[in-house]
């Protein structure tokens, strides 16, 4: 049983605890249309890192469920109730499905909150509203779409469409748990597939939650699925499943990789990854508003507590203004302090799980041990609160080649490394595994398009961090991943392009 719908979103921390303190969770898979225990009736515990708490014993799916949920998946792709569906219906459907999203915002962000540590003002205003806006978009494109037809002889036709690849496995990271999905399954089920969702262990609530509101939309059984569990279990037999059509990831760079392994090992599925980042700022002495620059590089590596795959985590700074920018990026920190997720003006949350924190205290250690100089932050703070919070942490003379500032680190940490010329910024914003976005600051124009596109990044914001809407691909190069979400280029990943040729006799 959820909680009613309210007229009005809580203002105060108090609302938030006592909105959530009426929540029963659901914890069961969902599959074929219905929620359902994992076969082994194996359970996992949720635990919140607000305060290390239990919320609800979760659904272990693994290799039993997959089999069920893709025998549905199947099923319903092959009677054509949606895949044969006309788009303008598919759309009606998505768009009462965005509708419901928005209808059940402060249960959703309270859930997103609750579950990953988020600040539940950014869950509310950021999460919710951009994933009934990759929903919407997505819907009101997709029969907009054309074929084409080909250059032809008066006396044949060439006929190019796109159709729907059959049973899409969507595996998504836990850092955005709703906005990952909707960039996928919003454009998987607009082009005809059935979808399989598998949220990360960490956060599974909202995408257990999301499935109630499909079937509420009338999406038809066994067209949106949901499996929580393990990677190396339900995820694992997606990816090598031999009737899985199409798997698309967000993730780790290592978890990618393997995922390319199991597409080649099972039956060559199309697999498309948006993996691991480590993206610079690039801030020259020019900059039109150094204190506006300074800003967004510090919401750059605290928003979401720094676990953003975009996270502006490399700071290049011009050498002749770095001294000042720090003291500039040490100030825009002091409205980044950690917080209680639910207090509605925290802006710093907590961090998802233990093994997170672990994982981001190593590399404050790391980068001490590598001689690069602490000059804010650095400490886990809180403790009494039973929650797992840090402190936005930043490192002066870093050098590209130290391992905080090549290696994803996924949390509150800025490397600040310095360049004198232009040659030189591009050169170390180059010198890089991933390739998934970079900023450039400057008020010369033509410095801007010279190092914008002389980067090897998918996105790349100029005098902002972080611009673009759902008109704009997203994805990355090198290991970054590819292909792309957002836009109309995401269809792509989803359809097979068919030609047609007729001879007129």
């Amino acid at each position: 049983m959820n909680p009613p719908e309210r007229s009005t979103t809580p203002t105060d921390q108090a609302g938030w605890q006592a909105l959530a303190a009426q929540l029963t969770l659901e914890g069961r898979g969902y599959v074929d249309g219905a929620y359902q225990w994992a076969s082994s009736n194996e359970t996992f515990a949720c635990i919140s890192p607000v305060n290390g708490r239990e919320l609800a014993q979760i659904a272990s799916c693994d290799q039993a469920d997959a089999e069920l949920a893709v025998a549905a998946a199947r099923k319903a792709f092959e009677s054509g109730i949606w895949s044969q569906l006309a788009p303008a219906k598919r759309k009606d459907f998505l768009l009462r499905f965005a509708d419901l999203i928005a209808a059940h915002a402060d249960e959703l962000a309270l859930l997103e909150t609750l579950d990953m540590g988020k600040p539940i003002g950014h869950a509310r205003t950021v999460d919710v509203p951009a994933t009934v806006r990759a929903i919407r978009w997505t819907a009101e494109a997709i029969d907009k779409v054309y074929g084409e037809l080909a250059a032809t002889p008066h006396n044949q036709i060439g006929m190019i469409s796109r159709e729907p690849m059959g049973v899409v496995a969507a595996i998504v990271p836990w850092n955005f748990p709703m906005i990952m999905a909707s960039w996928k399954i919003a454009p998987a089920l607009a082009t005809g597939n059935s979808v399989i969702l598998k949220p990360s262990e960490k956060s599974p609530l909202t995408a257990i939650r999301l499935a109630a509101l499909a079937e509420q939309a009338g999406i038809p059984a066994g067209v949106f699925n949901v499996l929580p569990g393990y990677g190396h279990t339900v995820g694992q037999a997606l990816a090598l499943h031999m009737d899985v059509d199409c798997l698309v990831f967000t993730g780790s760079t290592n978890v990618a990789k393997q995922l390319m392994i199991y597409a080649g090992q099972s039956n060559m599925k199309r697999v498309w990854l948006e993996a691991g980042g480590k993206s610079p700022n690039i801030v020259f002495a020019d900059a039109p508003d150094l204190k506006k620059a300074a800003a967004e590089a510090a919401s750059a590596i605290a928003f979401n507590q720094g676990e953003v795959c975009t996270a502006g985590s490399r700071l290049l700074v011009e050498e002749s203004i770095r001294a000042e920018f720090i003291g500039l990026i040490r100030e825009a920190l002091k409205t980044w302090r950690p917080g209680h997720p639910l207090d509605p003006e925290t802006t710093c949350g907590a961090i998802v799980d233990q093994a997170q924190l672990d994982r981001i205290i190593e590399y404050i250690g790391i980068g001490q041990s590598e001689g690069a100089t602490l000059v804010e932050g650095g400490k886990r703070v809180m403790e009494d609160t039973g929650g797992l919070f840090v402190q936005p942490t930043v490192f002066d003379g870093v050098k590209n080649g130290m391992r905080i500032a090549s290696e994803e680190i996924f949390g509150p940490v800025l490397s600040v490394i310095g360049f004198r010329t232009t040659e030189e910024a591009i050169n170390i914003a180059n010198d890089s595994i991933y390739g998934l976005a970079a900023a450039v600051w400057t008020s010369n124009i033509n410095t801007a398009y010279r190092v914008a596109k002389a980067l090897r990044a998918g996105s790349v914001w100029i005098n902002h961090y972080d611009g673009g809407d759902m008109t704009a691909p997203f994805g990355g190069f090198r290991q970054s991943g590819n292909g792309r979400d957002k836009s109309l280029h995401a269809f792509d990943k989803y359809t097979e392009i068919k030609a047609t040729w007729l001879v007129i006799e």
